[in-house]
């Protein structure tokens, strides 16, 4: 072996590539910083409901042949650079300092240096465009798959979640992120640094290289070992912060704080997150301690690495005559392989992970919207339009339901307004849905002017047609934003009319901010009356011929309700009016009254006439006048009981 004047030497680290490296599902982490998991079943639950096509997933990155091809130049590049480092520092030990060759030392030095910058500066440029690219394709999906999400029914968000709906939207999207961007671009880093390597040993010493495959096999099976018990508490840990987020959602919003007040549910709430709380404690130092043994086991066996090459350099049967550069540099080579290594053995589940996500998306992308665009929408001049009605023989049923809607014949005339009464579950609210095309009609025809709104585009019949429904919506935004969405070119003297027809302008003008003011989470900064004339002013705005009014006026007290209802009826002047009407005081102006009982019109005329047969609608009144006399006397009562508990200030 030759000598050299070193009496020791640092170990250098190997190969350096600036790439992304791949997020570990869970497993346990050596001194290497590899990982290895397993499958999770859900995954493979998902993937067998809804496979996926792999052609499927190549068209989304179809456009991008020449960035992927790149890209994988440019690892292979940096894998190719890297190899030169080994060699640099043999000949630094073997020939430049035992020879004192300032020279040769200076370029092989240098040489270092330009390796580094060469690996690094190649990284970085193959981190940009791996991450442009993913961004791009991540950009195509998430707005395909919102605007596919917005194409759906209002039956589809009514059956499912709105956690689901968001969780698919924001999390899939994000964990494909990470897998276009850094698991792809990983296992292409992994596999041509362990290749890269491997040829650096093999080059280096053969002998030692044949030592090396003995050693790693315990390591990578101790590795995996942790892994697979960490990674079933990492489980139990994700599904307790999920419960946690839950509570979090549920109890900090305006709704749950409102709620957990009134029902003195807090101290329950506050034990109930305690708890949940505990628990992860329990799990995060389960997580942390768990294979510690066997961590103190793999890392003797890592330090027994080095050993065993030192002491077979020292035998001449397994030395080959290398010199201490070669061992040294191959020592740090040995050690640099464990973590390409372990990427790779991950690439199963990172594959059967990616394939879930993929799947999850494509799986809402591919859902048939229950109401579609025409393709070939019909030719409306929306300034010709009277707005005439017409429900030719309509039916409509939700999924796995009974009709709510059988054989509806109904003609609303331009300019005039019908009030739609019935009891509860008579299908009122479900008859004014079908107008704007919130739902779909089953059976028959909806028509306005002779043309079937099923072949109108969608924008001409949302500026036909215009609703204010008992739920009243606004965005977290100023009063200003939520009017502007009825009408985004609408100046401030536009935005003022429209308030001061639906009864608020007053209240609004005398906040500090004006129209400037913040609406708050959903609205609730304002009363529910408030709201719902806010909502009236903004369906003011969008000025349609055709109105549907969902009990508009059904959250104002009786004074707010009457200004409210003049500025309605001064809005339907003109404009053809459909009221659903839950409260029948409401109804008193109608130009024609429509009676609902099990989704079937069962009586029709004006209010008057209505109001003298002796008929469906008169048994309404009827019902309504002997719920407001039993409201009356105990009001009576209750006023007129001793205060036993009255505070101080009465």
């Amino acid at each position: 072996m030759t000598e050299s004047r070193l009496s020791s030497a640092a170990a250098p680290t190997g190969p350096t590539h600036n790439t992304v490296d791949s997020k570990p599902t869970g497993g346990g982490q050596g001194r290497g910083g590899g990982q290895i998991s397993r499958v999770n079943p859900a995954d493979l639950k998902q993937v067998s409901a809804h496979p996926v096509k792999l052609s499927r997933i190549a068209a989304l990155f179809a456009p991008h042949k020449l960035s992927i091809t790149i890209v994988v130049l440019l690892i292979s590049l940096a894998s190719i650079i890297g190899l030169a480092q080994p060699f640099i520092i043999r000949s630094i030990i073997d020939d430049a300092l035992p020879h004192q060759n300032t020279g040769l030392l200076a370029w092989l030095a240098g040489g270092l240096v330009v390796v580094a910058a060469s690996t690094a500066a190649v990284g970085v440029v193959q981190t940009w465009m791996a991450t442009s690219m993913g961004q791009k394709v991540m950009h195509a999906l998430r707005t395909r798959l919102f605007t596919h999400l917005q194409a759906q029914s209002l039956g589809f968000f009514t059956r499912t979640r709105g956690g689901e709906v968001q969780s698919r939207l924001t999390n899939d999207i994000a964990g494909m992120q990470n897998v276009v961007t850094s698991t792809a671009t990983s296992v292409a880093s992994n596999l041509t640094t362990a290749v890269a390597t491997a040829i650096a040993m093999v080059a280096l010493s053969w002998q030692l290289s044949m030592l090396s495959l003995v050693v790693l096999p315990p390591a990578i099976w101790l590795s995996r070992k942790v892994a697979l018990r960490r990674r079933d508490i990492t489980s139990a840990r994700q599904r307790e912060l999920a419960g946690m987020y839950t509570q979090i959602e549920e109890g900090l919003s305006i709704s749950g704080i409102r709620l957990a007040k009134t029902l003195g549910t807090t101290g329950r709430d506050v034990d109930r997150f305690a708890a949940s709380s505990h628990r992860l404690v329990d799990l995060e130092m389960r997580s942390q301690l768990a294979g510690q043994w066997r961590m103190a086991t793999m890392s003797i066996v890592f330090a027994a690495i080095p050993a065993v090459i030192y002491l077979a350099a020292g035998f001449p049967a397994t030395s080959g005559n290398m010199s201490i550069g070669t061992l040294v540099a191959f020592t740090a080579l040995q050690g640099a392989i464990f973590r390409p290594i372990m990427g790779l053995l991950n690439v199963g589940v990172q594959w059967v992970t990616a394939m879930a996500l993929f799947s999850r998306i494509f799986e809402y992308l591919d859902m048939d919207p229950e109401i579609k665009p025409p393709r070939q929408p019909a030719t409306v001049d929306l300034e010709a339009i009277e707005g005439r009605v017409r429900f030719e023989g309509v039916g409509f049923g939700y999924k796995d339901s009974a009709d709510v809607l059988s054989s509806i014949d109904l003609e609303l005339a331009p300019g005039t307004a019908t009030a739609i009464v019935g009891p509860t579950g008579s299908g009122k609210s479900t008859l004014g849905s079908l107008l704007p095309r919130l739902h779909e009609v089953g059976r028959g025809k909806i028509t306005i002017d002779g043309i079937d709104i099923r072949d109108m585009a969608p924008a001409d019949l949302n500026k036909i047609v215009g609703m204010v429904s008992q739920e009243t919506y606004l965005i977290h935004a100023t009063i200003r934003e939520n009017l502007l969405l009825a009408d985004p070119d609408a100046d401030d003297a536009t935005l003022w009319r429209a308030l001061d027809s639906a009864q608020i302008a007053t209240l609004i003008s005398g906040l500090p901010d004006g129209l400037s003011t913040m609406v708050g989470a959903r609205g609730h900064r304002f009363s529910g009356g408030e709201q719902q004339r806010l909502a009236i002013a903004r369906t003011i705005l969008r000025n349609p011929k055709v109105l549907v009014l969902d009990e508009a006026t059904s959250a104002l007290d009786n004074t707010t309700e009457a200004l409210v209802q003049e500025a309605l009826d001064q809005l339907a002047v003109g404009r053809t009016t459909l009221m659903i009407a839950h409260r029948l005081s409401t109804v008193e102006n109608a130009d024609q009254l429509v009676v609902l009982e099990g989704g079937r019109i069962i009586e029709r005329g004006t209010p008057a006439h209505l109001r003298d047969a002796d008929g469906a609608f008169a048994r309404l009144l009827a019902a309504g006048d002997s719920t407001a006399e039993r409201v009356t006397e105990m009001a009576v009562k209750v006023a007129s009981r001793p205060r036993e508990n009255a505070s101080v200030n009465g």
